[in-house]
């Protein structure tokens, strides 16, 4: 509004420290708030901040701020004045914060012969959050300090031109960094220019062997543009495609010339690069001149070879089965490329050459000898001409082995084999090894040859590879005999087993299951498979396990429940982890086998015993008779075709009106079992006389009621031996009673009862009973015609049988 200001006491401090800042409100100027009381307020970016308001000379109003420290890099103080219910900013000012410069370090220059311009690199320090300025200060003979060269924003290096420098003069060098707290710098260099000047590359002009020494070469350089007037110090660098690191030879001087070198390997390639700085300073090497190859000529190769091998006879005895195998002489024996190898069974002579068995390329070779042959002769040969042979001895394995033998990881490509030294002593051993199982390509072992003879381990490295198992063996060899191998197995790394064995369940019963697997294949176990681990759980998630023994591929699991879900699962480790297989879901049985036989072998006796209990009763008429005895059959019976005459002709006579009084007895007649023989009336002879041989039984009985009751009555029959088979019985009705039909009662004291074997009566079995539960009374007015006996039993004496009940 033209009408207030912002001062503040500095607009860069130092990072933390306190701001004060005051804001002054002319309100003639501010023709608003000239009738209105002016309310002035802070805010620090959009943060509110108190003040403390006063009134000023000239009827200013002011208000001052005061912040105890300022942790913001940057930031912006706002006034505000109120006016129409809003707050307005009139005013600000802009306060930076940070830190002095920090002193910057490792300054180095270097002198380009090139143009002679001084290319200066240094580190600067800390950030200092504040605008700064960068210089690179110089002073040269004189004292006078100049700006060599300032750096572009944010760059750490710039190039002293050469107008600045004075060569072959001492001169201080040095960075200046200030910024609005304050300046700093960093530690002088003293330096000649000269000193620090960096050549250009030499140039290797041409590269020979040297005839006379047959291990030496020259080459030939020249120091590059622009050093003619300076003494230069060279170094040479060479190496073959096989060596780890750089041969270096120094101590090569002057402007140009040629370098002598020895000691390099026959037909062999190398690199060649070549660098040079001046000689009196200690300042920097010129870059490495481009590279040139060079292939040293060849010679023929020496040294012995490194052979083993394995006979067997042939042919019945005649032959020997033999395969050699050898190494290929190392770099430096080779002399050159190995161009083949020869075997023969005999050393070269003077002036001829002995047959040759085998002549090739490899480094193995098959083939037959004649039976007894002790010795072969191996050698190499390249272009420049062939080795003198190695003599290698067919001994026989039979001496001594050597004493223990372990192994151990040395990284994931290499085996460290241990050994305890046999008794008698050995002038090599050959390690051999071998992957389990063998892979691709791999026809035959590796092996090498310790030629020291003491020694008792062994670096091997040759097709290793990690998570494979290696069966090593290690023979000594001695002066006259091959010893005998010891073996070990090993991994150069292992991890968890590629996967666990499936579960078969063998056999189960209720309360144990076996359980068999297949091992895990050496080639998926991936190291040496420590434990197997059984693990089972039923529905109530009850888990056990059991570790096993890796050699076995079976295990019973004791103590199930009958009749219960289990989930089994296996579980494969290693020393480095294991491998958890698929589950098997199993149910134990109620029963166990042996209890299962015995129920069956019991099923079985009963089965039988009951078979043969119905032979019985059907083979044995007495068995048969104890639990079914014959009935007979009265209708069929001689006695039941046999009617007395007497009976025949009486008729019979219903009884008459009577009194009512006691029912009086008039007739009985006995029927005797003896055919023709006749019956005789109670009171004409003697009951006694009537009884017959009939076998003792219960007596009939007669029971007589009193007048008006329901029923018949009865009394007891005199005592008889024999029973009485059928009778008659006659009565007389009771006084004054209405004439009835009259009633037959019968009563049997027969021991067997008149039933056929079928459960339903016949009209003529029991027939009391069964007439008078129907409600007709004790008999029918007449005899069934079925059985003509009962027609002899007639009711007599009387006019009228009023009732008759059991």
């Amino acid at each position: 509004l033209g009408c207030a200001s912002v001062a503040v006491d500095s607009h860069v401090v130092p990072l933390g420290s306190p701001v004060t800042a005051s804001c002054t409100i002319q309100p003639k100027l501010c023709h608003s708030l000239e009738q209105d009381e002016v309310r002035i307020s802070w805010m620090l970016d959009n943060e509110p901040m108190a003040g403390r308001q006063r009134q000023g000379p000239g009827g200013t109003e002011v208000s001052n701020l005061t912040l105890p420290q300022l942790n913001q890099t940057q930031a912006k103080l706002w006034c505000l004045v109120g006016w129409n219910r809003t707050k307005q900013r009139v005013g600000m000012a802009v306060v930076r914060a940070g830190y002095p410069p920090a002193k910057p370090f490792n300054l180095s220059c270097i002198l380009n012969l090139t143009d002679y311009g001084l290319r200066c690199r240094w580190e600067p320090g800390a950030d200092s959050h504040l605008p700064v300025s960068v210089a690179l200060k110089c002073t040269g003979s004189r004292g006078q300090v100049v700006t060599g060269c300032t750096p572009q924003s944010g760059r750490s290096h710039c190039t002293v031109p050469r107008r600045l420098l004075q060569l072959y003069w001492q001169m201080e060098i040095w960075v200046s960094v200030s910024n609005a707290l304050g300046t700093a710098e960093s530690e002088r260099l003293r330096i000649d220019p000269m000193d620090v000047a960096k050549l250009d590359p030499p140039t290797l002009r041409s590269i020979q062997s040297i005839p006379v020494q047959t291990d030496c070469v020259a080459l030939a350089w020249a120091a590059a543009q622009g050093t003619a007037h300076m003494e230069l110090q060279c170094e040479l660098r060479y190496r073959a495609p096989e060596d780890p690191a750089w041969a270096l030879v120094t101590g090569i001087t002057g402007q140009a010339g040629t370098a002598r070198c020895c000691g390099f390997l026959f037909g062999t390639q190398y690199h060649f690069q070549m660098r040079c700085r001046r000689s009196s300073a200690r300042g920097y090497w010129s870059d490495w001149s481009p590279g040139r190859n060079y292939t040293t000529h060849e010679k023929a190769p020496m040294g012995r070879l490194d052979a083993w091998w394995s006979a067997r006879p042939a042919g019945a005895g005649q032959w020997l089965e033999v395969q050699l195998r050898w190494k290929a002489p190392r770099r430096r024996e080779a002399n050159g490329q190995v161009l083949g190898y020869h075997v023969t069974l005999s050393p070269r002579a003077r002036g001829r050459d002995p047959p040759t068995v085998c002549n090739t390329t490899l480094t193995q070779c098959n083939f037959s000898a004649p039976a007894g042959t002790a010795r072969l002769y191996l050698s190499a040969y390249n272009a420049a001409g062939e080795a003198a042979p190695t003599e290698v001895l067919l001994l026989e394995r039979r001496g001594q082995p050597l004493a223990g033998l372990r192994s151990v990881p040395e990284s994931e490509h290499s085996l460290r084999v241990h050994w305890q030294a046999p008794r008698s002593r050995a002038t090599a051993f050959v390690v051999e090894w071998q992957r389990v199982p063998p892979g691709l390509g791999c026809c035959s072992a590796h092996w090498q040859m310790e030629r020291d003879g003491a020694a008792t381990t062994a670096l091997i490295q040759d097709g290793i590879e990690p998570f494979q198992r290696y069966n090593i063996s290690v023979f000594p060899l001695y002066k006259d005999s091959v010893g005998l191998p010891v073996h070990t197995a090993a991994y150069s790394k292992q991890k968890a087993p590629s996967y666990a064995p499936k579960l078969h369940l063998k056999s189960i019963s209720k309360s144990q299951a076996e359980l068999r697997w297949e091992p895990v294949p050496v080639e998926m176990q991936n190291g040496f498979i420590t434990s197997y681990t059984i693990f089972w759980a039923n529905s109530t998630a009850e888990v056990a396990s059991a570790a096993v023994d890796p050699s076995l591929s079976s295990f019973t699991i004791r103590e199930l429940k009958p009749s219960t879900l289990y989930k089994v699962h296996i579980r494969a480790a290693t020393a480095a982890g294991g491998t958890n297989g698929t589950s098997l879901t199993l149910v134990t049985t109620v029963l166990d086998d042996t209890e299962i036989q015995f129920l069956f072998l019991t099923l079985g006796l009963v089965f039988v015993l009951l078979i043969v209990l119905l032979i019985c009763f059907q083979k044995n008429s007495r068995v048969k008779q104890q639990f079914w005895p014959n009935v007979p059959d009265p209708a069929n019976s001689s006695l039941g075709k046999w009617a007395p005459t007497e009976l025949q002709e009486e008729p019979l006579q219903a009884p008459s009106m009577r009194e009512p009084g006691l029912a009086t007895i008039s007739t009985i007649t006995v029927l005797d079992r003896a055919a023709g023989k006749q019956p005789s009336s109670w009171g004409k002879e003697p009951l006694g006389e009537t009884c017959g041989p009939f076998p003792a039984a219960p007596q009939p009985y007669l029971r007589q009621e009193a007048p008006g009751s329901q029923g018949c009555g009865w009394a007891a029959a005199e005592p008889c031996p024999e029973p009485i088979q059928y009778a008659r019985v006659v009565g007389d009705g009771y006084r004054g009673q209405q004439h009835f039909p009259p009633r037959l009662c019968l009563r049997s004291s027969s021991t067997q009862p008149l039933l056929s074997p079928s459960p339903s009566p016949e009209p003529y079995e029991n027939l009391r009973f069964h007439w008078a539960a129907a409600g007709g009374g004790c008999f029918p007015e007449e005899p069934p015609a079925t059985f003509p006996l009962l027609q002899g039993l007639r009711i007599g004496g009387a006019d009228e049988l009023h009732d008759c009940r059991p």
